[in-house]
């Protein structure tokens, strides 16, 4: 067999599994109707007009050949036999082909045994079969019921092969919806684990190579976790280590005299602070913080706010309401990140929030220089710099678009960049809902 044309197949597994499923089965049923009509229908309809021609010519032969005193008895004699209405009327000359174009293999049968012209035409009420056959002295008509010539187990054999199959179909489908689920929700669970959403409600079940997908990965969530907690212990360890020594230097300079190689070394003590934070912070990232369902565009309005009240140009654009779950403490964290870096090289922002199918987007524009597009990666990998014209990290060691991507996967999106209509750079959010 031909394999489909991968545009026609479905996309999902269950999808998928019921075509596997409805195609054999679809295959099998027309099979069956072609071998059915072709081979027994036509057998059954030729033997059915087989059997009434003869009938109709075993009593056209006696009335040619008995005489007339005996003709009534025969007919009452063919009828208690053979259950068709007889009646014999005067001779009366009609045409042949005014009957109608019904039963072609019944005039067929019929012609092959009689020589003396007939009409063959349904009643008024398509329940009977009405014959007409022109014999010398009298008109023969002979009329039964229609199903001498049509057999009703066809739309019986029909009926019961339809329902048959669609109550087998509508079974099938159910225990398919029960056995799909399993996987759906290990994919929920999966998804929302990996945007930071713990689903404890989430336990193994179904098929065995099911369960066995779910216990490993519950196991890898368990270690993952493990992980995370052994490193965020081990960090706040460095940091406090970290910072008892820097505090100390930082309290000795304070009380030496202010010369210009003090106020130097001060500047790098500071520096170094900052250092060990964003290292810290790109080490720890935001795993630790709770998802909460926000308005996204009244968050993002806030954070706006906090620009406006420092005079600087950032315009916000909200086309219509978005909720959704984020960790707002690390999403803030990419926007200052994002604006700030926007303000630092160009002289007004603007912030744009759109809704799409599933997913909802944030632009940050700005009309600074912006950055060629062949570097447009560069600035995500950790502790990159770029050149002096145009460095996204000035004044740390190159970690803020990196701790911003890393949010932004954790969430489940993407982050990438574009030239701005304005002339400078376009930072790019998507979300998923």
């Amino acid at each position: 067999m031909m394999p489909l044309p991968k545009q026609f197949l479905p996309k999902s597994l269950f999808g998928r599994a019921l075509l596997i499923l409805v195609l054999p089965t679809l295959l099998i049923q027309l099979l069956m109707a072609y071998i059915f009509f072709d081979r027994h229908w036509n057998n059954v309809s030729r033997y059915m007009s087989t059997t009434l021609a003869g009938e109709a010519a075993f009593l056209v032969r006696q009335l040619q050949t008995m005489p007339s005193q005996r003709k009534a008895d025969i007919v009452a004699d063919f009828k208690n036999a053979t259950g068709i209405d007889v009646v014999l009327d005067k001779a009366e000359r009609f045409d042949a082909g005014r009957g109608g174009k019904e039963f072609e293999e019944f005039r067929s049968q019929l012609a092959s045994k009689i020589k003396e012209p007939f009409t063959v035409h349904k009643s008024a009420n398509g329940e009977l079969i009405e014959v007409s056959i022109q014999l010398p002295s009298h008109t023969l008509r002979l009329e039964t019921t229609i199903k001498r010539l049509e057999s009703r187990t066809t739309m019986i054999f029909f009926l019961w092969m339809v329902g048959a199959s669609s109550l087998l179909l509508f079974i099938a489908v159910l225990f398919l919806r029960n056995q799909i689920r399993p996987i759906r929700q290990l994919a929920e669970a999966a998804d929302n684990f990996g945007r930071g959403i713990d689903t404890l409600s989430f336990r193994p079940h179904g098929a065995t190579e099911v369960r066995k997908a779910a216990r490993a990965f519950i196991v890898m969530r368990e270690r993952i976790k493990r992980q995370l907690r052994t490193r965020t212990e081990m960090l706040a360890g460095i940091s406090h280590d970290l910072r008892t020594p820097l505090t100390r230097i930082k309290l000795q300079l304070a009380m030496m005299p202010q010369t210009n190689e003090i106020r130097e070394l001060t500047d790098d003590v500071q520096q170094m602070e900052h250092m060990i934070q964003e290292y810290l912070d790109f080490a720890g990232g935001e795993g630790r913080e709770e998802a909460l369902r926000i308005e996204l565009g009244a968050f993002l309005a806030d954070v706006v706010e906090d620009y406006r009240r420092l005079h600087s140009r950032v315009i916000l654009s909200v086309e219509e309401p978005v909720e959704m779950e984020v960790r707002v403490g690390g999403m803030r964290r990419v926007l200052h990140n994002l604006i700030d870096n926007a303000l630092r090289y160009g002289h007004s922002c603007q912030v744009s929030l759109r809704l799409l199918a599933g997913a909802c987007e944030i632009w940050i524009d700005d009309d600074g220089p912006g950055i060629p597009s062949d570097k447009h990666d560069e600035v995500f990998r950790p502790f990159n710099r770029l050149d002096p014209a145009r460095n996204l990290n000035s004044g740390g060691v190159g970690l803020g678009l990196t701790i911003a991507r890393d949010i932004i996967l954790a969430h489940g999106g993407s982050i990438w960049l574009d030239s701005s209509p304005a002339g400078g750079l376009r930072v790019l959010i998507r979300l998923p809902l």
